[in-house]
């Protein structure tokens, strides 16, 4: 487990090539996806450093609604009756977490991209088998900020899933860009901006396309799904992987 604080007020934490982040707020907090079942642990002692407790946390918000993100979500709303947002277009998948659209299929695709079987391995150790669907979700908007502590602003940018949606915290001029970009594609391996493969991704060109959202945020940090933080700013991270292309 690794514990960064990546801004102020925001932290990471990656586990299993995975990254979900917490941000602080003057009412509490808020969790930006959530990761795997096994996580929870890690969950509760990196909010214990910072000082709070799992009782803090005022909202969920889920960048779109893939298992890897999803694996906290049931747990907080059943235990802490933490408000669960999600796009509209994702809440099918928040409910039935292994039954999305892909591109490819995910077991030709990993046999012939073998590494990244390292990475899929272990996101299983660490419970990508068994997510747990939620039905309690508050649907979140198309734009705008969301009356949760940090005030995330919605960037809808489907396309890796239907109602994909970045999250920009202006005040701190970082973007969550959830699965839309990422600095480490989990079926591939590769490292550096890219979208994720199409063994995940329900549709690469439209992927490609409204990273054109992602970029009118001018955010400087990139905090990505997957893969180590973006220095370089939201409009070279989106040229990059542009260049990369799908896979």
């Amino acid at each position: 487990m690794v514990l960064t604080t990546v801004a102020a007020g925001v932290h990471r934490i990656s586990e299993a090539f995975v990254n979900f982040y917490v941000v602080e707020g003057e009412d509490g907090l808020t969790v930006v996806d959530s990761g795997l079942p096994a996580m929870w642990d890690t969950l509760r002692s990196s909010v214990q450093a910072m000082g709070h407790d799992l009782g803090d946390i005022r909202a969920l918000v889920l960048t779109h609604a893939h298992f890897d993100h999803l694996g906290l979500a049931s747990r907080l709303n059943a235990e802490y009756q933490v408000p669960v947002w999600v796009h509209t277009g994702d809440s099918y998948i928040a409910r039935h977490p292994y039954r999305y659209r892909h591109e490819k299929s995910r077991f030709i695709f990993s046999l012939t991209h073998p590494t990244g079987l390292p990475v899929l391995f272990s996101m299983v150790r660490a419970g990508a088998l068994r997510v747990h669907g939620v039905s309690n979700l508050t649907p979140m908007p198309v734009t705008g900020a969301l009356p949760v502590p940090g005030a995330p602003e919605v960037v809808f940018s489907p396309g890796h899933t239907s109602g994909h949606c970045g999250l920009f915290l202006r005040d701190r001029n970082l973007l969550f860009s959830g699965d839309a970009l990422v600095t480490l594609d989990p079926y591939t391996g590769r490292k550096g901006p890219r979208i994720v493969a199409g063994a995940a991704t329900a549709n690469s060109a439209q992927n490609l396309e409204t990273l054109s959202q992602l970029a009118q945020t001018g955010a400087s940090l990139v905090l990505p799904g997957h893969g180590e933080p973006w220095a370089g700013g939201i409009e070279e991270a989106v040229a990059i992987a542009r260049s990369n292309g799908p896979a």
